[in-house]
């Protein structure tokens, strides 16, 4: 069973034109937000993503974005941890 952070809200993002197959993403995901499928990721799980930048940090070909750290995900688990009401920032409150 795949952990579910927040639907719809992870940064992530994946250019499949510059995705060259090698399977780094999937290998280093922690929660298996990526597949491979024709010799190319796909995203198979974006609402699993914990925005931790792992499968950035390691694809040869630029082709994975996410802003690790940020946004409403972020938000929600720090005030976990602070006690605090969560803010992203972008002030249209969908973190709260």
């Amino acid at each position: 069973m795949r952990h579910r952070y927040l639907k719809d809200v992870a940064s992530l993002t994946l250019d499949s034109g510059k995705c060259i197959g090698c399977g780094k993403c999937a290998e280093v995901c922690p929660h298996g937000v990526f597949e491979l499928a024709g010799k190319k990721a796909q995203i198979a799980d974006r609402d699993a993503c914990m925005e931790c930048g792992a499968c950035a940090l390691n694809c040869p070909a630029g082709a994975i974005g996410v802003n690790a750290g940020v946004g409403c995900a972020a938000a929600i688990i720090a005030s976990w941890f602070t006690g605090e009401a969560p803010s992203c920032g972008c002030g249209s409150g969908c973190c709260g």
